[in-house]
């Protein structure tokens, strides 16, 4: 099973790339997180230049999202909402809507911010998007506030509570791609 991981942080130190190398740890032996870092490339969405012929960094992030069983993906807060290169990235992902890579996949959202409340509004606001493009959103949530205080110095989650919390997100995606799976063989 693979798992595809996308930090919505550009931020060579992100908490949120920092969620997502702890989540690798947490996973069933069988499952292959692979972290996707090229976010940056995206570049803004022009419908002229999609298509067939569309960036070499939007084909690649189409293609991973493909290859994936599932998405986990882990966001910032700004501005009460979610970055706009994540939006930009989703945006080329959504294209054409009907057959684009992320629907029906199963897809988590987390996130871990410096405020009190962890990033909620933006996961909120990342779920309803995904919803949109007709992703499988999981009814999982982990909010990471304070991140600045939740990691050691090697990068690694400090607080056993959200270690629990990430864990319960890895086990559900394992079990929603083996309910897709399942799902899948019953209609073949």
């Amino acid at each position: 099973m693979r798992v595809l991981a996308i930090p919505g942080s550009l931020r060579n130190d992100s908490y949120n790339a920092k969620l997502l190398y702890n989540s690798a740890e947490l996973f069933q032996e069988d499952v292959v997180l692979d972290l996707w870092g090229g976010l940056k490339d995206v570049p803004p969405y022009d419908e002229d230049d999609d298509g067939v012929n569309a960036p070499a960094a939007v084909a690649e992030l189409r293609d991973v999202i493909a290859r994936a069983d599932a998405v986990l993906i882990a966001t910032p807060e700004y501005n009460s909402s979610i970055p706009g290169q994540l939006k930009n990235a989703l945006d080329w992902v959504s294209r054409p809507i009907a057959t684009n890579p992320m629907r029906n996949k199963p897809v988590a959202v987390i996130g871990a911010s410096t405020s009190a409340f962890g990033g909620v509004w933006a996961q909120a606001e990342l779920r309803k998007v995904l919803a949109s493009l007709g992703a499988r959103v999981l009814e999982v949530e982990l909010a990471v506030p304070h991140a600045h205080e939740r990691f050691d110095e090697r990068g690694r989650l400090t607080d056993g509570d959200f270690v629990e919390q990430l864990t319960a997100v890895a086990d559900s995606i394992v079990l929603a791609v083996a309910e897709r799976v399942a799902r899948l063989e019953v209609t073949a």
